[in-house]
């Protein structure tokens, strides 16, 4: 288990992070620390702070899309008024509502096929490599990704080579 100092930090990011970002927590104080916590022993056990309701699959990069926030964070935000674990709401509202937000990740097998591959004349043609926030959409043209998303202030390791 997370120490409590560090649950209590977690939240704090969280919260400091959604408001600066433009999302709202749930507001169910409990269940936020118990996602906190589930994060924290996560990123213990696998390197990686990655949502507690999703079962993390393989090897680390096979899971980088569900480290909170997950890249289907913002889809179910609009189409469900809540992401999958419900850490993040549409409204204040929606907090006290027990929604069923389908899976919306692929099976491992049907990720592995998504891959694109990397390199081709458009990535030569360009002065930097672009790289993708696989959170938000974010593009960056630079020789390493930006240490954190200016938009949703995910970490460097949720950027993808885009070109």
């Amino acid at each position: 288990m997370a120490e409590q100092e560090m649950v209590l930090a977690r939240i704090e990011k969280l919260k400091k992070d959604a408001k600066a970002g433009g999302y709202i927590l749930n507001t169910d104080d409990d269940f936020v620390e118990m996602l906190a916590e589930g994060m924290l022993d996560n990123a213990e056990r696998y390197g990686i702070e990655s949502c507690p309701c999703r079962l993390y699959e393989g090897e680390q990069a096979d899971n980088m899309d569900i480290v909170c926030p997950c890249v289907y964070r913002d889809d179910d935000l609009a189409e469900y008024g809540a992401c999958f674990c419900a850490l993040y709401v549409a409204t204040p509202e929606d907090s006290d509502e027990q929604k069923q937000v389908p899976e919306r990740r692929p099976k491992p097998e049907e990720r592995r096929k998504a891959e694109r591959p990397q390199g081709g004349p458009a990535e030569t043609a360009l002065k930097y490599p672009v790289f993708r926030c696989t959170v938000c959409g974010y593009l960056c043209a630079n020789n390493q990704p930006p240490r954190v998303c200016p938009i949703c202030k995910a970490g460097a390791e949720r950027f993808e080579k885009f070109m």
